[in-house]
């Protein structure tokens, strides 16, 4: 039986850079509750107070339950609102669009 590797491309991770006084979030892999926690310290680690605007680019997040809409919710609050999503993959739009959320995390195509 193959064994599993600790990690793996579906562990999320979360990359960042800017444009102009946009800071780009961007998550990659599976965010759900074991990685959660961890991908929310990294953003505080991040956010400074400096940027007007918030950006998580989805492109390439390929799962996220509950606790991954929590963590939205969560930055979307801090930064008042000032936060958008920007390419989420059909299943992520699909997800927020079933909870309704897609008025509070602006979706951007």
């Amino acid at each position: 039986m193959p064994e599993l590797d600790a990690a793996s491309d579906q562990d999320p991770a979360l990359a960042t850079r800017t444009e102009g006084r946009t800071l780009i979030l961007r998550l990659t892999g599976e965010l759900d509750l074991t990685s959660t926690d961890r991908i929310l310290s990294d953003i505080d680690a991040v956010l400074d107070g400096e940027h007007d605007d918030i950006a998580f680019d989805l492109s390439g997040l390929n799962f996220m339950d509950s606790s991954g809409i929590a963590l939205l919710l969560s930055v979307s609050r801090r930064v008042g609102g000032n936060l958008e999503l920007r390419d989420p993959t059909p299943i992520i739009r699909r997800l927020i669009e079933l909870t309704g959320l897609e008025s509070v995390l602006r979706l951007v195509p």
